[in-house]
């Protein structure tokens, strides 16, 4: 029996419409996923771009939300945001609280990640990665023209991710984790944070 403390904390995943946070979240998630999609309709028509997920039929309206224990007693409550503009006034709410936050980008089209990383970067300060999903059709590119396009701080984690891989995924968020714990030493100004340092309150 593992006696030792339990520590979690809450983790945004957040990116463009089709970006694929809806896979991202199922893919690790240790409970049924809670998923709010609905039906893309007319309405979409001219508004959200299709052409480079021609099978999408769902999107999300509200927010995923999933589950995944690491190895490291801490537990991981994943927050899948919203893609669609129109149901950004959800954002502030879902971030609250937050050790950090992982933008996925599709390099098919970087112009759709430039809103979420503004928000973390100004309107909502939270450390933040950026995790490259690899579309099977999707052109290769250089991390540091990745970083060129998106304008990223040179301290910005850039990984590739495929969000169907468990392995890939787990990859990312430790990844996440060891940057968030390291930007909230700094601003504590602790050089060598402990393990489970900075997390926030179980939500």
């Amino acid at each position: 029996m593992n006696d030792s403390p339990q520590l979690s904390t809450k983790i945004i995943v957040a990116g463009g419409f089709g970006a694929g946070k809806t896979t991202f979240v199922s893919t690790v998630s240790e409970i049924p996923p809670v998923r709010t999609e609905a039906l893309v309709s007319a309405a979409s028509a001219g508004i959200d771009d299709l052409s480079h997920t021609p099978d999408k039929t769902s999107t999300t309206v509200a927010m995923d939300f999933g589950r995944i224990s690491l190895d490291t007693d801490l537990t991981l409550y994943l927050f899948g945001t919203p893609g669609q503009q129109r149901f950004w006034f959800m954002w502030d709410d879902l971030v609250r609280g937050a050790l950090g936050a992982i933008v996925l980008a599709d390099v098919r089209r970087l112009e759709e990640s430039f809103q979420a990383l503004d928000y973390f970067e100004k309107q909502y300060r939270v450390p933040y990665m950026v995790a490259v999903n690899t579309f099977d059709d999707a052109p290769f590119c250089r991390v540091e023209d990745l970083r060129d396009a998106l304008d990223l701080d040179p301290s910005t984690p850039v990984a590739w991710c495929d969000a169907r891989s468990h392995n890939s995924v787990i990859s990312v968020l430790v990844t996440l984790v060891k940057h968030s714990m390291a930007v909230e030493a700094r601003r504590r100004g602790n050089p060598s944070p402990q393990p489970g340092a900075g997390n926030r309150a179980p939500v």
